[in-house]
C-alpha cells in the first residue's frame, strides 16, 4: 500500500466524484468564457429554496431558526464547503462576503432570494480557473523536487485564509511540487510492476493489467488539469443550488441534505432496490481515464435487450431523446451515469465504440429507459461450515446491505419489495438446514426504513417494544412488536457490526443487545441516531431533513455514541469517519426506559466468551494482518505535512511498504501460501484479484479472507455460548 500522499489541497468541490489529452490556449480561453458568463437560478430551483429553508426553520428537530446567527454559520459553511482548505479565496473576499450577506442570507434563502450564493460561487469558478492555468503555466517550467526541509501543510481546515494572492500561489506551487513528487514516485512503481509481469504473465491471472499510455508526471498533471479546467464550463445551475442548499441543512445537522433531480436518482435507488435507466454498471478504462467503458450488463434490462451493447465497450457519447449528442470523452463516470440516467419509457441514444474496432466503427444504439431492479442488493443468505472436536457445526450468515423499502410500489398498490420481508424467507430458509445459530451481517449497512427495523426485530423476540423514538417538541412514541407474539426464529443469533453500521442497523443491533437475545460483535457503531423525512414533493429535486431522534428501549440514545459491541474486534476504520467526528452532530442523551422484559441470558456468558475469542483472534493470521495494516494506516492518517523532497518521500513510502508486505507474507506463511517475492509482485496480483471481482456481480464475489475471518470468529462465539451453557 503506497503512502496516499495527500498532494492537492484544493478540492474540486462542484458534487462530482471522479474528474484532450492537451490543453490549448483556445480550450483555455473559452473555459475562462464560460466562467465569465453567469449561472442564473430557474423559478423552479428559487421556490424549492424557499420551500426547504421555510421547513428547516419551523420543522427540524433543533427547533433552530434561521436568523441571522444561524445564517452566519450556513454562510461559514458554504464558504468551507466550496473551499474546506482555504486555498482558494483571499482573507479579503471572505471578509466582503461575511460584511455583505452574512446576517441576511438565512432570510434571502426563506426569500427564495439566490443572489448571494450564486455570486460567490461565480468567484469561487474564477478562482478554480486561475488555479487550473497557474498550474498549467508551471507545468511548462521545470520543477525542483528535492527540496529538503520545505514542507507543504495538508491539514488546513482550521488554517487562517491567505491574505495575499502571492501567499496563495506560493502554496499552490508547493501542491504541483508535491504532486510531481507522487506521479514520480508512482510512475517508478507502476514501471517496476509491468516489468514484473513481463517476466511472469501468471500473476495478471488472465486480466488485462497493462498500464495506462506512457505518459510523464507532468503531461498526467497536464491532463487531469485539463480535464478540470473543461468540467467548469460543464457546471450547470445545479451544481450551486446543491451547494448552497447543502450549507444550509448541513448546518442544522449532517443529515438532512438536499437532492437534485440527478442526485434524487441515487436516493430512490438506495432506498427500493431500483433504479430507472438502461441497466449497465461504468466506470473509466484502465488504460485512458478519458474513456469510461461498460463493465458489467444488467440481465433483462434495456441495454441487454438491446444486445447492442457489449461489456467493454466505450461510451464516447450520449444524445437525450431529441436532442445532439454531447461527446463525453474525458467526461467523470457520474456525469456520464448523469446523462444516461432518466424517466422510465424516456429514450437516450448510447454512442459506443467496441474495444477491439476502429473509432470509425462506432455505432449509435437507442434504448428506452425501463425500472431496473437489482436483485443482487438484497438480502444474501449462505451457510459457514466450523470443526471442532472432531465434529462438524453449521451457522447461518445473511447479509443484510440496508434496510431497504420500495415505499412509492407499496403506497400504489403494486409488488414492492422490502428487506423484512427477504429476512422472513431467509430465516426460514435457513432454520430448514438445521442451522445451530444464525450470524446478522450488518457490517456497512447505512440504515434505512425504521418501519423494515421494527419488523425484523420482531422477527427475533417474543414481544415488547423495540425502539423509542423522540420528536423535536419531546414527545416520545414507542414502537412495539405488534406481530402477536410470532417469533420466527428464537434460536442463537450474533450480529456483526462495524463503523460504517448506521442508524437502522444501531436500532437493530441495540435491541438484540438489550433483549440480551444474541451478542454483537466487531467495532462501535457510526452513532447516527436520527430519523430523516423524505420529501419527495419538492418543486425541483428531493431532501431529508430530520425530526426525529432514536433511544433504546433502556433509554440510552443510538445517536454519537453508538452501539458499543460484546466483543470487540479490529476496526478497519478511521475514527474520523464516525458520528463523534461530524461537523454539527446531535449530541447523546437519555430518557426514561420502556417497559420491556430479557428473553436472553447472554450476558452471564460475555466474559467467558470475550476471554475465548481473544484467545483466538491474539492467533489468528487474518487479524493479525488486518490489525497491522490499521496501524500503519493511522501513522498515515496522522500525517499533517509533506516534505518536498523526493528522495525522503520515497525512503518513507519504501519503509511502509515493506511493513505492508512484511505483514501480507506473515498472513501467508501461517495460511500455507507462497509469500510475495517484493512489492511489485504483491501489487500485480492484488490488481489482478480487483480485475476479476470488479467483473462479477455483487452476489457473486466471494468474501475475502480477512472479510470471511470476522463471520468465522462470530460463528465460534455462537459455538462457545452452546457448549457454556451445556456446562452450566
Amino acid at each position: 500500500m503506497k503512502l496516499q500522499i495527500i498532494a492537492c489541497a484544493v478540492a474540486l468541490a462542484t458534487g462530482g466524484l471522479f474528474f484532450n489529452n492537451t490543453i490549448s490556449n483556445a480550450v483555455a480561453a473559452n473555459t475562462a468564457e464560460v466562467t465569465r458568463q453567469s449561472i442564473e437560478p430557474t423559478q423552479a430551483q428559487k421556490l424549492v429554496t424557499r420551500q426547504l429553508a421555510t421547513l428547516i426553520d419551523r420543522q427540524h428537530y433543533l427547533n433552530m431558526r434561521l436568523d441571522a446567527p444561524t445564517s452566519q454559520r450556513v454562510l461559514d459553511m458554504y464558504l468551507d464547503s466550496l473551499d474546506p482548505d482555504h486555498t482558494l479565496f483571499l482573507a479579503s473576499d471572505i471578509d466582503r462576503y461575511k460584511q455583505q450577506y452574512g446576517a441576511t442570507l438565512g432570510a434571502a434563502l426563506k426569500a427564495g432570494d439566490l443572489t448571494a450564493a450564486y455570486d460567490i460561487h461565480a468567484q469561487y469558478r474564477q478562482h478554480l480557473v486561475d488555479f487550473y492555468n497557474y498550474m498549467l503555466d508551471e507545468l511548462k517550467k521545470p520543477q525542483n523536487l528535492e527540496q529538503k526541509g520545505v514542507y507543504l501543510d495538508i491539514d488546513r481546515e482550521k488554517a487562517a485564509y491567505f491574505k495575499t494572492d502571492a501567499e496563495r500561489r506560493d502554496y499552490w506551487h508547493k501542491i504541483l511540487v508535491s504532486q510531481l513528487i507522487n506521479l514520480t514516485i508512482t510512475k517508478q512503481e507502476d514501471d517496476a510492476k509491468q516489468k514484473v509481469l513481463k517476466a511472469d504473465p501468471s500473476l495478471a491471472n488472465g486480466q488485462d493489467l497493462t498500464s495506462s499510455e506512457d505518459v510523464t508526471p507532468a503531461q498526467t498533471l497536464k491532463k487531469r488539469y485539463t480535464r478540470k479546467l473543461e468540467r467548469i464550463s460543464r457546471l450547470k445551475s445545479d451544481d450551486v443550488l446543491e451547494k448552497i442548499l447543502n450549507a444550509m441543512t448541513l448546518t442544522y445537522d449532517p443529515h438532512s441534505n438536499y437532492f437534485p433531480p440527478i442526485d434524487a436518482m441515487e436516493l430512490n435507488r438506495q432506498t427500493t432496490l431500483q433504479l430507472e435507466g438502461i441497466g449497465v454498471s461504468i466506470r473509466p478504462e484502465r488504460r485512458n481515464e478519458d474513456y469510461t467503458k461498460v463493465e458489467t450488463i444488467v440481465e433483462g434490462g434495456p441495454a441487454s435487450k438491446s444486445g447492442q451493447i457489449h461489456p467493454g465497450d466505450r461510451i464516447i457519447g450520449v444524445a437525450q431523446d431529441g436532442k445532439k449528442m454531447e461527446d463525453v470523452v474525458g467526461w467523470s463516470s457520474q456525469e456520464i451515469v448523469g446523462l444516461i440516467r432518466g424517466k422510465r419509457g424516456t429514450k437516450v441514444t448510447i454512442r459506443v465504440w467496441g474495444a477491439s474496432v476502429p473509432m470509425s466503427q462506432a455505432r449509435n444504439v437507442t434504448l428506452t429507459r425501463d425500472i431496473i431492479k437489482e436483485e443482487d442488493e438484497g438480502v444474501r443468505t449462505r451457510t459457514v461450515d466450523l470443526s471442532r472436536d472432531g465434529k462438524e457445526h453449521k451457522f447461518g450468515v445473511l447479509e443484510i446491505p440496508s434496510f431497504y423499502l420500495n415505499y412509492r410500489a407499496r403506497r400504489d398498490g403494486a409488488d414492492y419489495r422490502s428487506v423484512a420481508q427477504d429476512t422472513a424467507k431467509a430465516l426460514e430458509s435457513l432454520k430448514s438446514q438445521n442451522v445451530e445459530g444464525i450470524i446478522i451481517d450488518l457490517r456497512n449497512n447505512p440504515g434505512g426504513s425504521l418501519e423494515e427495523v421494527a419488523r425484523m426485530i420482531a422477527q427475533v423476540i417474543k414481544t415488547g417494544p423495540v425502539v423509542q423514538i423522540r420528536d423535536g417538541n419531546g414527545n416520545v412514541n414507542v414502537f412495539e412488536d405488534n406481530d402477536g407474539g410470532k417469533q420466527i426464529y428464537s434460536g442463537p443469533l450474533a450480529v456483526l457490526v462495524n463503523l460504517a453500521s448506521a442508524s437502522a442497523s444501531e436500532i437493530y443491533s441495540a435491541a438484540i443487545q438489550d433483549y440480551g437475545r444474541g451478542v454483537i460483535i466487531g467495532s462501535t457503531t457510526l452513532g447516527k441516531g436520527t430519523a430523516q423525512v423524505q420529501l419527495d414533493n419538492l418543486a425541483y429535486g428531493q431532501a431529508t431533513l430530520t425530526q426525529r431522534k432514536f433511544y433504546r428501549i433502556t433509554g440510552g440514545s443510538t445517536q454519537n455514541k453508538g452501539v458499543v459491541p460484546d466483543i470487540k474486534l479490529v476496526d478497519i476504520y478511521n475514527e474520523e469517519f464516525g458520528e463523534r467526528k461530524a461537523k454539527n452532530a446531535l449530541k447523546w442523551d437519555t430518557i426514561p426506559t420502556a417497559a420491556f422484559k430479557r428473553e436472553g441470558d447472554w450476558q452471564q456468558y460475555m466474559p467467558q466468551l470475550d476471554k475465548l475469542s481473544a484467545v483466538r483472534v491474539a492467533s489468528d493470521p487474518q487479524f493479525n494482518y488486518l490489525q497491522t495494516r490499521s496501524q500503519i494506516t493511522k501513522k498515515e492518517d496522522d500525517t499533517k505535512r509533506l516534505e518536498l523532497d523526493i528522495n525522503s518521500r520515497r525512503a518513507e513510502i519504501d519503509r511502509m511498504e515493506q511493513k505492508t508486505l512484511d505483514a501480507e507474507n506473515q498472513r501467508r506463511k501461517l495460511t500455507d501460501l507462497k509469500p510475495y517475492a517484493n512489492w511489485e509482485t504483491y501489487q500485480a496480483s492484488l490488481d489482478a484479484l480487483a480485475e476479476a471481482r470488479a467483473k462479477m456481480k455483487v452476489g457473486q464475489r466471494p468474501p475475502l479472507p480477512e472479510e470471511q475471518a470476522f463471520v468465522t470468529e462470530a460463528a465460534n462465539v455462537l459455538l462457545d455460548y452452546a457448549k457454556l451453557q451445556q456446562h452450566k
